[in-house]
């Protein structure tokens, strides 16, 4: 996201939530956090009938492509990963951060940029950050077994850790990575892994592709020319 639209994409999303707030008395304030919410778990239990939950997920999807937005998504398929010391973190950190740079370079007038993260593993994020902002290997995609070094050179300060509780880009953030969960479990992993049952319950198999056709126009989908979203996957 552009610095010169956050504060037109923030009035949209709190006009947006006072609208789920007016049509199934969703609170303002609360945060949605979307296999949670779908899965009827804390702090969502009881609280809305499986039909409203489903409805609120959909307006939420919807609602997210009416944004000046970009997203890149990373995934990594941890039942392909061959030996031991794979570091999957910092691989899926590393490549996310690549790709938003590769993004900046090519397609807008900036090419500096700051993250933010939800709290969890801060100090991993960190050390991958300054560590490709000093020496960023890069595999040739011409010649088999050479790479070449392309450090990192727009990012701004450390990633910054916020509770996403306080951060409806967060949250958003998480329901495209929600979507893109479920499309990996089904159409990206070499071995298909099946939904939670109560997932099941309310999405059915195929509607992850309806999701993330809502989402296209938005998606880096320059990131994989191997996807028709742009998702990345490794390892390969």
């Amino acid at each position: 996201m552009h610095h010169e639209d956050w504060k037109i994409n923030y009035d949209k999303i709190k006009e947006f939530r006072r609208s789920l707030k007016d049509k199934y008395g969703f609170p303002v304030k609360v945060e949605i956090h979307c296999k949670q919410f779908l899965m009827n778990k804390n702090p969502y239990h009881g609280k809305f009938s499986d039909d409203t939950r489903r409805k609120i997920f959909d307006d939420f999807i919807d609602f997210v492509p009416r944004m000046k937005i970009r997203s890149i998504n990373v995934v990594i398929d941890k039942m392909n990963i061959s030996y031991s010391d794979y570091k999957v973190l910092d691989n899926a950190f590393k490549y996310s951060i690549q790709r938003i740079e590769n993004d900046l370079e090519k397609d807008h007038k900036s090419k500096y940029f700051m993250i933010f993260c939800d709290k969890g593993r801060i100090g991993k994020m960190r050390k991958t950050a300054r560590k490709i902002q000093v020496y960023n290997n890069i595999p040739s995609k011409i010649h088999e077994g050479h790479s070449y070094r392309n450090e990192i050179k727009g990012l701004i300060e450390d990633p910054i850790e916020k509770d996403s509780k306080e951060s409806y880009f967060i949250q958003i953030s998480d329901a495209m990575a929600f979507v893109v969960y479920l499309y990996a479990l089904r159409n990206l992993m070499k071995w298909q892994e099946p939904w939670a049952g109560r997932i099941l319950k309310m999405i059915n198999y195929g509607e992850e592709l309806n999701y993330l056709d809502i989402l296209l126009p938005i998606l880096n989908t320059k990131a994989s020319h191997k996807n028709k979203y742009g998702i990345v996957y490794y390892p390969k």
